[in-house]
């Protein structure tokens, strides 16, 4: 335990053991919360993993209905985008694809290729060095029958399926970073109803709970098994080491619906 900071643990997963008076609960110690530390730490790991097989996916599926629609070689035309969004939001992606293709010229060696031998880089080459924020961007930003065809291979609206890789961004870099995701807020609320119809969620923001629902349709079904189990997992193991709280505080948190434990 020695190689992780002391106080930065602390002041990042304290609350959650404090009373309404901020004040510590009975019997808390530095090892409760270490443990809820290393269940966010794990937690990041599982959700890192699952949405880069989502991202692999959604590229792969805006690459096709690119070439298909448009070609391989003069695609990244304005014409091509969504003709009722901002016109300065469809240039800023544009700009920002072609200096991304730019800055790969030399260290990318498929988009060394194409541009040297061709003078272009088509879209199976493009989505695969297009963070997972630019490629959310660009869903976005497509035509409404191109959204709505990649939306229809996970049974979609192209509504919610912009919303949820919008957030997934945000996930995908809070995993990849120092940042808290037990306790993910965003202020990107998702259609949930039509994920989990019975849900209630009284605050207007998107929670964990709802973005591993998401999450679940937009994976195959070994993937969302494995997923599911891979989180039950980590809530069972730091279910065994609270004493102070309970574990339907974390699933509270997360916003699990009361009395939930399974996914």
């Amino acid at each position: 335990m020695s190689k992780y900071s002391y106080y930065s643990i602390i002041n990042s997963y304290k609350n959650i053991f404090k009373n309404d008076n901020n004040e510590y609960k009975d019997n808390v110690t530095f090892d409760e919360i270490f443990s809820l530390y290393e269940f966010d730490k794990n937690l990041k790991f599982i959700f890192l993993k699952y949405t880069l097989e989502i991202e692999v996916y959604i590229k792969s599926l805006i690459a096709n209905q690119i070439s298909k629609e448009y070609g391989i070689i003069d695609y990244l035309n304005i014409n091509n985008l969504d003709e009722n969004s901002d016109h300065k939001s469809k240039i800023k992606l544009i700009n920002k694809i072609n200096d991304e293709i730019d800055d790969d010229y030399k260290v990318h060696t498929a988009v060394t290729h194409y541009k040297d031998k061709y003078g272009y880089v088509p879209p199976f080459v493009l989505t695969k060095i297009l963070t997972f924020g630019v490629i959310s961007s660009y869903y976005g930003l497509l035509k409404q029958k191109d959204r709505q065809y990649i939306a229809k291979q996970f049974n979609l609206s192209d509504k919610i399926l912009k919303q949820i890789l919008k957030n997934l961004t945000i996930v995908r870099n809070i995993s990849a970073h120092s940042d808290r995701l037990y306790c993910f807020r965003s202020k990107y609320y998702i259609s949930f109803k039509n994920i989990e119809e019975n849900y209630n969620n009284k605050d207007n923001f998107t929670n964990l709970y709802m973005i591993i629902k998401c999450m679940n349709c937009l994976l195959d079904r070994k993937q969302k098994n494995k997923f599911n189990k891979d989180i039950n997992r980590e809530l069972k193991k730091l279910s065994k080491k609270l004493f102070s709280i309970e574990i339907n505080n974390i699933l509270n948190v997360m916003g699990f619906p009361m009395n939930k434990i399974n996914l």
